[in-house]
């Protein structure tokens, strides 16, 4: 159980690394203006999102559903504070997504926002991450 809850946490670390370091190319992207700089922010952004953020996010709710199934499913009914880290989960979730959407549209020369928007944009997951830790340890609901 403690190594599956282990794993849980290895890849939860490493999608939110991701999360973090996405938006911050994103930043740089957004105020490049040469054409080498361009190209490798591309492939890095790639590399990331498909070879780090999203693995990392697929492993982090297996071996999530897979705690909550070792536990027992009906432990976890009442549990408010696991009702809402799972909702918190979802918008992280989406967010990830649109993450992808914002690197499709850098990789086709389609970026709509200024640097100043990715710099706000890459502040989201700390709230998000904040939450989840919160909920998960505290368990304040």
């Amino acid at each position: 159980m403690l190594w599956i809850k282990a794993l849980h946490l290895i890849f939860m670390v490493t999608w939110f690394a991701g999360l973090f370091y996405l938006p911050r190319l994103f930043v740089y992207h957004a105020m490049s203006d040469d054409q080498i700089s361009i190209d490798r922010f591309k492939i890095m952004e790639r590399k990331l999102f498909f070879g780090i953020m999203t693995p990392g996010a697929l492993l982090t709710i297996v071996f999530g559903f897979w705690t909550m199934f070792i536990n027992g499913w009906d432990s976890y009914s009442g549990s408010l504070w696991l009702h809402l880290k799972l909702g918190v989960i979802f918008f992280v979730l989406v967010y990830h997504g649109y993450c992808g959407r914002l690197m499709l549209d850098f990789k086709h020369d389609r970026n709509r926002h200024s640097h100043v928007w990715y710099r706000w944009f890459n502040e989201v997951p700390v709230i998000f991450l904040l939450v989840i830790i919160i909920l998960a340890v505290v368990r304040p609901i």
